[in-house]
């Protein structure tokens, strides 16, 4: 918890997808104003005057009156600090040049308490500036103004630290202009685009398929050369040495001057270029000998340094680089020079700008020596002086455009070396008199080959027209007619979700798609179980958005999980509202069923326009928010007759429902049977209702994804409420004498729709084992308890999630609950412990009971369920 005197930060997390505020990614920060939340800004002396002396640019902030200087107005009316905090976090972000604009300050049921919800393109940059925003609007309280320069200062770093590189970036964003999804893989350049089978992986502009043996032999200068040159290639005349004696010789026999590199560098790190004396190339060996043992000595080519680009062996790109220089004004030192060159908008540390700033180091007094200069010499007007001796753009060289200028011989020189190497992105660093003509021997040479080359001098050249790089890129990548993404089939709501998701998943399986499948109980890839737990979450569905071998992903979201994170992906094709009803309440700022429904309702909001929102029409919540998604409509009701269905059909769009015992797809052309509900297992012969509705669901959603009649109904056959294939699900284990019912329902709607079954089961006694969550509230807990108790005569109760109560306690407002309906408290036991509780309640049942256990741990009941099944007939 970060404080600030009176204004306390009680939590702030990104929510990276789609989620319950916008469908953008926002950041999130609940506020506890203390006693701030009895002084709106315009019962504090000064308080605009302060704001706008400290923040001036907030003037262009429209807020709710819809003009400039509206949000200035706010302020002078009376809003609240939350609100404040708000918009300076938002122009924190503007002010390093992040296009924001969207927020939202919402009050909570505890009083003082706010949620503060706002854009971000950086999730570091917008962390951080609301925790800035903070400490900008306390000291405003306290009659303070801040200084904002080091703070916009610090943003900009922390930008610069976090953010991709520009080459990573402009591939990025290309992909993301044609609708191709990324995930960010580590905190470097390392990203995929497309999902599943379809993925790319890049670092940079190193490729997944980038030759791993071009990349070793453009590493080294002398294999590199060696190949060149036996390929009719011009190269400058050289060769390798290994120590300063040999380096002497080879310059000897070369003739002065010349350059010194080591044999693997990259950057121009360790070169130095136009060595005239034996005292100079002693100095350059030593240099170039840090990096790398062996080091290439090679005749010096005067000319200009070009640098060629090559993607998918054709050239895309050429510019002319210039080394870090300055150009003379008479009045202003060396020093000086580079200082104002520096301070130039386009120049930063590293890759954060077009420019790189020039860094002055032992190179650069070395360079000015050779031009009879030093730091403080003043040049004449135009005169220019260079401070490096390489024109990379790292250390602060320029480049100018030139693409449209190469020479076709050049041109075709350029494709052949990316062959001749085994690249498919490469840079290629050529020395020649000029580009526009052929290249003579003698008087230009191919001096170094890259993998992986930066795009920024081709992006954003100091002049001449800039080349998008980045789209032959991705037209490498994914060819036209090549998918990238892998269909998405997301489900959600209150009750349901986990069976449904599993249905979908085993249908599409029977239709040979490999499927990527999470759910409260996991991750499963194919038939392989990846991951244990509950992943209904974000991470859960970038976990196979990242596996190589699916191609279909369905997915379970649940509510904590968009109200945590958001989703994990961006759009899907189709999307799953099941039902809504009361649960969670209370939690994450979600106090009503009509807020619950409006998170749920992400998912289906989130639906392609092109694809599937799936809607139950039966329950009146999920009706609410059908308007909300822009997608087609496939809806489902147990009413053949339901007039949302008849609507739907009357737009040209389908229904799934039941008619005579049959489940049938609705078209506009006439309806289709799939199957008799007596003939789906999941239904037991038509007794479990919930389950016939997550039938409905599942043929919607299995045909929104293209599967066809037959494949449904092969999947809808041969899929069982048994703990293999539907764990924790409705198990109905038969242990001779008396049958045991496993199932995970944890609300009162599961409760009641289990009521309902259990009623249809002749069972001489119910023995009910059942578990409440301590987070909920006493009423809700109560109410839970309730519907716990019918149908049942004997009841265990446990607590294996207390969540913040003292073990025990909820099942006491349980048991008052049970009681309550007529039960005697004799029948009433307390085991807190799982496991014992089930021992208990399978030792007391006796020939023709029903034991059902409401689990927590599904995999160890069952475990416990099976033994103790074992032990009965061994």
């Amino acid at each position: 918890m970060k404080t600030t005197n009176d204004i306390t930060i009680r939590q702030i997390r990104a929510l990276r997808g789609p989620n319950y505020y916008h469908q953008l990614p926002v950041i999130l920060m609940e506020l506890d104003l203390g006693r701030v939340e009895e002084h709106p800004t315009d019962t504090v002396p000064g308080f605009r005057q302060m704001l706008e002396q400290t923040m001036p640019s907030l003037y262009e902030h429209t807020c709710s009156p819809g003009v400039r200087g509206g949000f200035f107005q706010r302020i002078e009316r009376g809003t609240w600090a939350g609100h404040v905090i708000e918009h300076v976090a938002i122009e924190l972000q503007q002010l390093i040049g992040h296009d924001v604009t969207y927020g939202k300050t919402i009050t909570q049921k505890e009083p003082g308490v706010y949620h503060v919800v706002y854009r971000y393109k950086n999730e570091a940059v917008g962390l951080l500036a609301g925790e800035m925003a903070l400490g900008i609007v306390q000291d405003l309280y306290r009659g303070q103004t801040t200084d904002i320069t080091p703070l916009v200062a610090e943003l900009h770093r922390r930008d610069a630290a976090t953010r991709l590189g520009p080459s990573t970036q402009s591939i990025v964003t290309e992909a993301k202009r044609r609708g191709i999804p990324h995930l960010r893989l580590n905190e470097h350049s390392y990203v995929q685009l497309g999902q599943g089978k379809y993925q790319r992986r890049i670092v940079a502009t190193l490729m997944d398929d980038t030759s791993a043996l071009g990349t070793e032999i453009a590493a080294s200068k002398g294999w590199t050369k060696q190949i060149l040159e036996d390929h009719g290639i011009p190269v400058p005349r050289g060769q390798v040495v290994s120590s300063i004696d040999e380096a002497i010789e080879a310059a000897e026999r070369l003739g002065y001057p010349v350059v010194i590199k080591p044999i693997n560098g990259n950057h121009g790190r360790g070169i130095s270029a136009n060595l005239s004396r034996v005292e100079e190339l002693i100095e350059a060996f030593d240099k170039a000998a840090q990096i790398s043992r062996r080091v290439v000595i090679e005749r010096y080519l005067v000319g200009f340094d070009y640098r060629l680009l090559v993607i998918d062996h054709r050239l895309v790109a050429a510019a002319l680089r210039k080394p870090a220089h300055v150009v003379g004004d008479g009045r202003s030192s060396i020093e000086e020079l580079v200082d104002e060159i520096n301070r130039h908008p386009h120049r930063g540390e590293g890759h954060e700008k077009i420019l790189t700033r020039i860094s002055w180091d032992s190179e650069s007094d070395a360079v000015l020596k050779l031009q009879g200069k030093n730091q403080y010499d003043i040049p004449a007007e135009g005169e220019i002086v260079y401070v490096k001796q390489t024109a990379n753009l790292s250390s602060g060289g320029t480049a100018i455009a030139v693409t449209d200028h190469v020479h076709p011989t050049i041109r075709d020189m350029a494709e052949r070396i990316s062959r001749l190497i085994g690249l498919n992105v490469m840079g290629i660093d050529l020395i020649a008199p000029a580009i526009d003509r052929p290249l003579e021997a003698g008087s230009a040479g191919v001096v170094e080959v890259n993998a992986g080359p930066g795009f920024r001098m081709h992006l954003s050249p100091c002049s001449g027209e800039s080349v998008n790089v980045a789209a032959p890129v991705v037209d490498m990548l994914f060819p036209k007619g090549r998918p990238h993404s892998v269909p998405i089939c997301a489900v959600t709501g209150t009750n349901g979700k986990t069976t449904t998701t599993r249905l979908i998943a085993h249908i599409m399986a029977s239709a040979g798609y490999h499927v990527g499948m999470a759910t409260t109980d996991g991750v499963k890839i194919g038939e392989t179980i990846i991951l244990r737990g509950d992943y209904s979450g974000p991470v859960a569905a970038q976990t196979i958005l990242r596996d190589p071998t699916i191609d279909l992903a369905v997915l379970e979201v649940a509510r904590g999980g968009i109200l945590r994170r958001g989703l994990g992906f961006h759009k899907c094709d189709v999307g799953v509202l099941l039902n809504v009803t009361a649960d969670h309440l209370g939690l994450g700022g979600i106090d009503t069923v009509e807020q619950l429904a409006r998170v749920k309702s992400t998912v289906t909001e989130t639906v392609r326009r092109d694809g599937w929102a799936v809607f139950n029409v039966d329950d009146p919540q999920t009706e609410q928010v059908m308007e909300r998604s822009r997608a087609k409509r496939l809806l489902f009701s147990k009413d053949p007759e339901q007039p949302r269905l008849l609507e739907n059909l009357e737009r040209g769009l389908m229904n799934v429902t039941l008619l005579d015992d049959q489940v049938v797809i609705q078209r506009p052309e006439g309806n289709e049977r799939v199957l008799a509900v007596s003939d789906i297992p999941i239904t037991f012969s038509g007794r479990a209702m919930f389950n016939t509705e997550n039938v409905l669901a599942a043929v919607a959603s299995a045909t929104a994804l293209g599967a066809d009649i037959e494949t449904i109904r092969r999947g809808l056959r041969s899929f069982h409420p048994s703990p293999e294939q539907s764990a924790g699900r409705m198990n109905l284990i038969d242990l001779g004498s008396f049958k045991v019912l496993i199932d995970y329902g944890h609300n009162e709607a599961a409760l009641k729709s289990l009521a309902e079954f259990l009623k249809q089961m002749k069972a001489k006694r119910i023995i009910r084992m059942a578990a409440g969550v301590g987070d909920r509230s006493d009423e809700a807990i109560y109410t839970f308890g309730l519907a716990s108790a019918v149908p049942g005569d004997v009841f265990i109760l446990t607590d294996p999630s207390p969540r913040g109560r003292v073990p025990g306690e909820t099942p006491e407002i349980i048991k008052q609950a049970i009681v309550s309906r007529g039960v005697a408290p004799e029948n009433v036991h307390i085991e807190l412990r799982e496991k014992q509780a089930t021992e208990l309640a399978l030792g007391m049942a006796e020939a023709g009971d029903l034991v059902v256990l409401q689990v927590e741990n599904v995999a160890q009941v069952t475990k416990d369920v099976l033994a103790f099944k074992q032990k009965l007939t061994s």
